[in-house]
Order: structure tokens, then C-alpha cells, then sequence
């Protein structure tokens, strides 16, 4: 992946490009390869400042080697779709425009020359029902894959997509290989959602078509996706316009304005646990504040969260009628993975009880230093073997009392996480030497550790840990208590709990080949001592022969000269 300067020219058959830009940028990028084929020109991610407009800022392509050629199209802010663009010859140009906001604009791109061929994937679907998988599933989808599925139905339809099963490479943006779904018959419709990595998403459109589009870089192609699509024709009469949603930092309450009317409610009367909160009041009647404000109140239940708040509806006019007062209690629980949602009523179940699904919002991602103030935005994330690793999970949420504790973290070659595994965390133990974990802040779980040894001969690493979070009031709770044993953490209790991948972490090339020759030094150090003891015993041997055969000699030397000593003499 190159950081090119402002603009270049670019020859490379394929080439993918992260692109950074601060103010009063005016860059050109020109692609051309004399060749038979044309281009496709995928902007996977971009990032423009929070203010800019279309008109002060965007992307614009163009068909041919200059910005005089025919005009393409164009990405700026508002942009929701994941945009493509194919040349009609072997050149294609873009322009970005940045205005003068002091702001790190960011965007990823990758090109590549291919063949106006027939293709084995992709096309128009208008059965009511049917399956489609990825090409080769569920074998690895070749590189440069680009497939688009319309899906059409029975007018006044809606379309249901669920992915069976669904393994992409893995990125925070999905910028490389990712599947994307837009509510109409064109890519240029709304988008529903752009997924990528390892999980089984469901969608369904607004109407009767669907498009369904399939993307992939050059690199780490996995078994792709089977999915199912089916019609369903909406119910009859619409059920009153009333909802609620939660998230980890809001909660919103929809009520239909013309429903409270024709029960004799009026909507201006409507109020809070706290009645200094008010609604927006249009054809509905909104709520939306923090889930912490406007008199809502947290209880623990078990291993959940509850958050809970009370809409008070007064009858219409100032005449005391038989009519009593209502109270809408609106819940948003959060179990493990998910909340679950609940509005019901208290008088004659008016409003019908509503569960919907979600999650609190929680990340995990690397720093470079212990500061944890620049996050690493690169993927693959490329080490040293020795290097010092900093993790930090963060939980996104305006209730500011909650805490975040990391259970477990293993590390594994393979997304499902698969044999083998290696253990940096377990049951909050420090289970590698190089691991350590820093003290609970708020929002914020953090722990650092060196590379670890079978990098080396893995070409991809990832890591996943669970995470527990507890009411920071309860200081008994698992997450005030650190490491502890499976039969103590028996009695522990948390409110929540969830995990987070992140990853691929790889090892440097030069490292690979550097640890390699050390590891070979390492073996012949280990070879010297062994041969330099082997000659120590074997002239001790020596030392000592030479020794005993000295002694033997000089023994038969006194003896000799005894025996002469005492000779006999003869008679004369």
C-alpha cells in the first residue's frame, strides 16, 4: 500500500493507494497503461473534513488522461455509497479538492486494469426467492472479484437477505474485500450496508429491488458467502407509528401524534421522569436524550443493565373525565451482545410491547505508545518481532458509570480462531511474560505485550478478547477484582459482556529473515559450549593418563634400584 505525495502518475497494473491530505489541496492522480483494457477505480473509504460541503470539497473522476477528459461522476461528504468507477479506455484521471479546514482528510483507494469479459457471478434475480454465493464457494473467491446482483420481486414487496455464511477479510473500514447492499436496482440507491470479516448479516430493502455488490483487492481471499433472499409482502393495516431505540449513548421514544389524538391524549402533554426534558413534535412525537439523563434510572439485574423511563400521558382538556392518566414505560436492557428493547403501557396495553435488537458500542484498537493517543489506522498491521504491542478497548457510551474490564485475550493465525491459540490474558491473569495490564479507567481497558514468538511463521495474527462491563458504583462487581481464580470467579458478577477482534497483525519481511539468522546464531552458541566442554573432558583424560604413567615409572625405577641395593655377595 503506497502513501503517495500530492498526485502522481501510475503505471502499475493494480495498485492500492492511502492517500492523506491536509487544506488547500488540489492533487491529480493519472492512471494509463497502454493496453486492451480498462480501468476500475474503487473508493473503499474516505474521510473528508466534518464541515466541508461538495461544492468546497470532494473527488472528481474523469474518462481519459487529463481533467479535460469526459466527467465521470464525483465523491464528497455526503457520499453513501461505496463508489465505483470503470473507463471506457486504458487511462482515467482524478482530482481531489480540499478546502481550508485545518484537518487530516483520509481516503483508500485501489485500481486495477482488467477485461470487458462475461463473468461467472453477478446478474438480474426476480424469482420471489433464491441463494447466492460467492464464485468458488466455498473455496476462496478469486483476487480482483467484482460481482453485482440485482435482485427484483413482486411489486409491493419488500426483499429479506440473510447471509448463511459469511467470511471476508477482516478491516475496521472494510476497505479490501467487502459486500455491499443498497435499497434499489443500482449501486447509485441508498445504502444499506457495507460488512466485511467473519459474521452473518441480515438486510431487508424498503421496497421490491435490491442490489447486492461483491469486492475484493489482490490479497487474503477467504471462502466468501452463501446467502438467501426471500420476498415478503408487508402485513395489513400498519401497526401506530411507535418505537424505541437504544444505543450505548441515547435513548429515543417515537410516538405517533394522530394515535395519542385518537385516543384522547394530547401530545403536548406529554412528559418525562424528568419534565424539563420535552419532546420534538411533528407528524410524531420524538424523545431522544442520553441514557443517563432526563430522570432515567440504572438498575443491575443479574448480568445486565437496565436503563429505565416513564413517558406520563394527561387526557385532552381541563374536564375531569373517567379517563385515567397513562404511564408508557420505555426499557433498554443490555444483555450480553445486545440490548433488548421495551416500550409497554400501563393502562389497557394501548401500545403493544416493542423488543427490537443492539449492543453496546465497543472498539478495540492498537497505539503506537503507552500514551494511547495516536491509534494505529494502518491494516495489516506490520511489526517487529520484538516490538512493544499497546491495546486499548473503548467502550462509547455517555453513562459515565461504567467500567471496562479485559477478561481474556487470545491471539490465533486463523479469524475463526482456531488451533492453534495463544494466551496473553486469561480470567484477567497475565498468561505471557510480556503482557502488562494497566488499571481500569472508566471507558478505557488497556494492556501492552511484545510480539509474540510464532509471528514469525504465521503470515497473519489476530487477537480477540472478551470484555466484561460493570456498574462502577458496585465495587464488588468482576471488574474491580482483577485476577482471580475460576473457583472465585464463580461468585464474581458483571453487568455485561461482549469481545472484539482486531488484527491482522503481521511481521516485518527484514525481521523474518533477521530472526531466522538469529535464531541460527542461537543454535551454534548453544553448539560452542557443548564442544568446548568435550574438550575439556578429553584433555583432563589425557592430563590424568600422563600422570599414571609417570607414578608407574618412577615406582619401577625405586624398585629396580632397591633390589640392587641388597645384592648378594659372593664367597671369595
Amino acid at each position: 500500500i503506497g502513501l503517495p505525495r500530492c498526485g502522481t502518475s501510475l503505471g502499475d497494473l493494480n495498485k492500492a493507494l492511502n492517500i492523506e491530505l491536509n487544506s488547500n489541496a488540489n492533487c491529480v492522480w493519472q492512471i494509463h497503461r497502454t493496453s486492451n483494457q480498462t480501468i476500475r477505480l474503487i473508493f473503499s473509504y474516505f474521510k473528508f473534513a466534518p464541515s466541508s460541503s461538495c461544492e468546497t470539497e470532494n473527488i472528481k473522476v474523469y474518462d481519459g488522461p487529463s481533467t479535460n477528459s469526459s466527467f465521470l461522476g464525483q465523491v464528497c461528504n455526503n457520499t453513501e455509497s461505496v463508489p465505483v468507477f470503470e473507463s471506457s479506455s486504458d487511462s482515467l484521471t482524478f482530482l481531489i479538492r480540499t478546502n481550508s479546514e485545518d484537518f487530516t482528510r483520509n481516503f483508500f483507494v485501489f485500481y486495477y486494469f482488467f477485461s470487458q469479459e462475461s463473468k461467472n457471478c453477478g446478474g438480474l434475480l426476480t424469482a420471489p426467492n433464491g441463494t447466492i454465493i460467492s464464485p468458488n464457494y466455498p473455496k476462496p473467491y478469486p483476487e480482483f472479484t467484482y460481482c453485482v446482483w440485482h435482485i427484483q420481486t413482486a411489486r409491493k414487496s419488500k426483499i429479506n437477505l440473510e447471509f448463511d455464511d459469511f467470511f471476508l477479510e477482516l478491516d475496521k473500514n472494510c476497505r479490501f474485500d467487502f459486500v455491499a447492499i443498497y435499497d434499489g436496482l443500482t449501486t447509485n440507491s441508498d445504502l444499506i450496508g457495507k460488512v466485511c470479516g467473519r459474521s452473518q448479516p441480515k438486510f431487508e430493502s424498503s421496497s421490491n429491488v435490491m442490489t447486492i455488490v461483491l469486492s475484493a483487492d489482490y490479497a487474503n481471499s477467504y471462502r466468501g458467502f452463501s446467502a438467501q433472499y426471500t420476498s415478503i409482502l408487508p402485513p395489513g393495516p400498519a401497526e401506530p407509528n411507535t418505537s424505541l431505540t437504544c444505543t450505548s449513548e441515547r435513548m429515543e421514544i417515537v410516538l405517533s401524534k394522530s394515535y395519542l389524538d385518537s385516543l384522547g391524549y394530547n401530545s403536548t402533554h406529554l412528559q418525562l421522569n424528568d419534565a424539563s426534558c420535552r419532546p420534538v413534535i411533528s407528524d410524531s412525537v420524538i424523545f431522544s436524550f442520553p441514557l443517563t439523563s432526563c430522570g432515567t434510572v440504572k438498575t443491575g439485574e443479574g448480568e445486565s443493565i437496565t436503563y429505565t423511563n416513564t413517558i406520563i400521558a394527561s387526557a385532552t382538556g381541563g374536564i375531569i373525565t373517567r379517563q385515567k392518566s397513562i404511564q408508557i414505560t420505555v426499557k433498554c436492557k443490555m444483555e450480553n451482545n445486545s440490548t433488548l428493547e421495551i416500550m409497554y403501557i400501563t393502562e389497557n396495553n394501548v401500545i403493544q410491547n416493542k423488543t427490537a435488537t443492539g449492543r453496546y458500542n465497543v472498539s478495540m484498537s492498537f497505539y503506537s505508545s503507552d500514551s494511547f493517543s495516536d491509534p494505529v489506522l494502518q491494516s495489516p498491521y506490520f511489526v517487529d518481532l520484538n516490538q512493544t504491542l499497546f491495546a486499548q478497548v473503548s467502550l462509547h457510551s455517555t453513562d459515565p458509570n461504567l467500567l471496562v474490564f479485559i477478561d481474556t485475550c487470545i491471539a490465533s493465525p486463523k479469524l475463526d480462531f482456531g488451533s492453534p491459540t495463544y494466551d496473553l490474558i486469561r480470567s484477567g491473569c497475565n498468561k505471557d511474560d510480556t503482557v502488562v495490564t494497566y488499571p481500569p479507567l472508566e471507558h478505557y481497558g488497556r494492556f501492552k505485550f511484545n510480539a509474540f514468538r510464532f509471528l514469525q511463521n504465521s503470515p497473519s495474527v489476530y487477537l480477540r478478547c472478551d470484555i466484561l462491563i460493570c456498574d462502577s458504583n458496585d465495587r464488588n462487581s468482576r471488574c474491580t477484582q482483577g485476577c482471580i481464580s475460576r473457583q472465585k470467579r464463580a461468585t464474581s458478577s458483571y453487568m455485561w459482556k461482549t469481545n472484539a477482534v482486531v488484527g491482522p497483525i503481521r511481521l516485518k519481511r527484514e525481521h523474518r529473515s533477521a530472526d531466522h539468522s538469529e535464531s541460527l546464531t542461537e543454535v551454534r552458541a548453544e553448539e560452542t559450549p557443548s564442544l568446548q566442554q568435550y574438550s575439556f573432558y578429553i584433555l583432563s583424560f589425557v592430563v590424568l593418563t600422563a600422570n599414571v604413567v609417570i607414578v608407574v615409572a618412577l615406582i619401577l625405577k625405586y624398585r629396580t634400584q632397591h633390589q640392587h641395593g641388597y645384592q648378594k655377595l659372593q664367597s671369595p
